[in-house]
């Protein structure tokens, strides 16, 4: 069968991102006003910058002939899907979002979206999360998603609270330590 025909799993023409990316039925799209910034900006470099340098390359690469065994064309054909599904992706994202600024939070010794927070566990290990939205989620650099276990578990909590809750690796019982309010860089 020739291969057009034929749809490989895990092409590059599946609209799919991460499930980690997927916000849970009749929730918004809560965000910072950083992380609302920066994919406003990435959307505004895809289709200004990076898209019509891809156009131009694929263009040219037209222009040289046979197709089937031009690597450019491919390739550039290839990115344009990726980056018109980003674009998609980002375009969607950005009309649900629902900027919170979390200066702007009333009750500043609870933690709601936009806190950052100490916590100690069990062995006295001590860590540093900041809630954020969906989109701006990074656990390397402490940013967990509002909709997280651990998230869920302490928000309207106290310094000093005590939270048990149920996480992917089983009950967790931690100590609020501290609840800090600022800009989320």
């Amino acid at each position: 069968m020739n291969k057009a025909f034929v749809r490989e799993a895990g092409s590059d023409d599946e609209d799919e991102f991460e499930p980690s990316l997927a916000l849970p039925s009749g929730t918004r799209n809560y965000i910072t006003p950083a992380g609302h910034a920066r994919l406003k900006a990435e959307l505004e470099n895809l289709v200004k910058r990076e898209r019509p340098h891809i156009v131009e390359i694929v263009s040219w690469a037209a222009s040289n002939g046979d197709r089937s065994e031009n690597g450019d064309y491919i390739y550039g054909k290839r990115r344009l899907r990726e980056i018109d599904r980003r674009i998609r992706f980002l375009t969607k994202r950005l009309e649900i979002a629902e900027v919170v600024d979390p200066l702007r939070q009333g009750n500043n010794d609870q933690i709601f979206f936009g806190a950052t927070f100490t916590i100690a566990e069990v062995g006295g290990v001590e860590n540093i999360y900041t809630i954020v939205g969906v989109d701006e989620t990074d656990t390397a650099r402490g940013r967990i998603s509002w909709i997280s276990p651990l998230a869920r578990a302490v928000i309207k909590s106290r310094e000093g609270d005590t939270v048990r809750f149920q996480s992917p690796l089983g009950i967790r019982e931690i100590d609020i330590i501290s609840v800090v309010y600022g800009a989320i860089e």
